[in-house]
């Protein structure tokens, strides 16, 4: 009798074909932990209740290409650098670290390097900690990513490092009908400090999958500000699923801007386990023609006196839909927790739809907590008043999209990356009827 295969067989049997043979045990050992794992694991439907909004039949009825080495396409970044921004570079194609494309200075406190380098030199805190706080158990694409991942950035920080470069991994996909994982590990020493924005692109890249996971550890009193920019042009998919790990006094910020894409899906978890840790969620996400973007957000407060402030912002055009579902838990344990939820949507087209799903669930009595959801369309009459003072309609519009995504910009402590999101901003809407 022939099996017949289903869509997650065929996935998983042309992944087979990347070979990791040559990798250290600890590493093999993972990737068959994760595909017997995926082996209890079914793409999840819409009566999954975590993926109830977002079908992904758009993803999984494909048949991709993989890409087993690095290629030596000669490829021009200069449109995907932030302007005025002095950083580090790092460049990934199609899954795979390129070093002739990354610009790399040397500084002290920190190491930089390719994900697939450090696994194959046995570096210590890889070999104990990979895919400890991205469990493959749960989750099918960590699973999928833990199975196949093929390269990804390693950034480590010294003991009292406070790097004043950011650090600007470009991820770019360039070819069509391609699936990538990589992955990104973060480890923040006591008392360390970085700045890193991740800007995924396509420079073709037409019905291209990308999904990528990062862990990101944090040690006492250190500080880590994540920027995430997707804006990936055409038919392209992508999965991206933060795993965040605070300890004491640590101070956690990700501002997550969600440009464009056909589906996009964040999964943001984090865990505080520590006493007086701070965590920022902000994001921004601006859904046009048939765009899918679903943020996803966990916040789990274990540990007492800690604060936590999430604000999302929406504007969805056209036949777009936007999806926003944070959950909040405050644990027995987790006394003097001062936790604040936001999501905001502007609806600029009939046709175009939010669903806002915020949740507390707190165990805990000597709380601080509130949660909160509007959706709504521009004000016209505010936009009357700019426009007779002599503003143009485009303007007035461009004018109230940008103040009303403010709030979810302020942390963004880069001054050339809030520069770039103003001008995309203004590129869209000011030539918005």
């Amino acid at each position: 009798m022939i099996k017949e295969l289903t869509k997650k067989d065929m996935l998983i049997e042309s992944l087979n074909e990347l070979d990791f043979s040559n990798e250290p045990q600890f590493a093999l050992d993972l990737r068959a932990n994760a595909k017997s794992a995926l082996e209890n694991l079914e793409f999840p439907t819409s009566k999954t209740e975590y993926w109830k909004y977002t079908r992904i039949g758009k993803i999984i009825n494909r048949t991709y290409g993989i890409q087993h080495e690095p290629s030596n396409s000669n490829i021009d970044i200069s449109s995907y650098l932030i302007p005025e921004l002095d950083a580090n570079i790092i460049v990934l194609v199609n899954g795979f670290y390129r070093e002739d494309l990354s610009k790399i200075e040397t500084e002290n406190g920190i190491k930089i390097s390719s994900l697939k380098s450090v696994i194959s030199q046995s570096d210590s805190f890889i070999k104990d900690h990979l895919g400890e706080i991205a469990k493959v158990e749960n989750e099918l694409f960590i699973a999928l990513n833990t199975l196949c991942f093929t390269d990804g950035v390693y950034i480590d920080l010294d003991k009292n490092a406070v790097i004043e470069k950011p650090i600007h991994i470009i991820n770019i996909t360039n070819s069509n009908n391609l699936i990538s994982n990589t992955r990104t590990i973060v480890k923040a020493h006591d008392n360390s400090s970085v700045k890193i924005l991740e800007s995924f692109v396509n420079l073709q890249g037409n019905e291209s999958f990308t999904n990528n996971v990062s862990e990101i550890f944090m040690n006492p009193n250190s500080q880590v500000e994540y920027n995430k920019i997707q804006n990936k042009e055409g038919e392209s998919y992508q999965i991206s699923t933060e795993q965040v790990y605070q300890r004491k006094d640590s101070n956690f910020t990700i501002n997550t801007i969600t440009l464009q894409g056909t589906l996009v899906r964040n999964n943001l978890n984090i865990e505080v386990q520590g006493e007086g840790c701070e965590t920022n969620l902000n994001g921004i996400y601006l859904g046009k023609d048939k765009n899918h973007i679903d943020n996803h957000t966990i916040v789990d407060h274990i540990k007492p006196n800690c604060n936590s402030n999430e604000v999302y912002k929406g504007v969805l055009d056209d036949n777009s839909v936007g999806v926003f579902n944070g959950k909040v838990f405050v644990r027995p344990d987790a006394q003097k927790t001062n936790a604040y939820q936001q999501n905001n949507n502007i609806l600029l087209n009939d046709n175009a739809v939010i669903n806002s799903k915020p949740e507390l669930e707190i165990y805990a009595n000597d709380v601080k907590c509130s949660h909160g959801s509007t959706t709504g369309q521009l004000d016209k009459e505010a936009i009357f008043y700019l426009q007779a003072r002599g503003v143009s309609k485009k303007t007035a519009t461009n004018m109230m999209i940008n103040a009303f995504v403010k709030d979810a910009t302020d942390n963004i402590s880069i001054p050339a990356l809030k520069n770039y999101i103003d001008t995309k901003i203004d590129t869209r809407f000011g030539n918005k009827n």
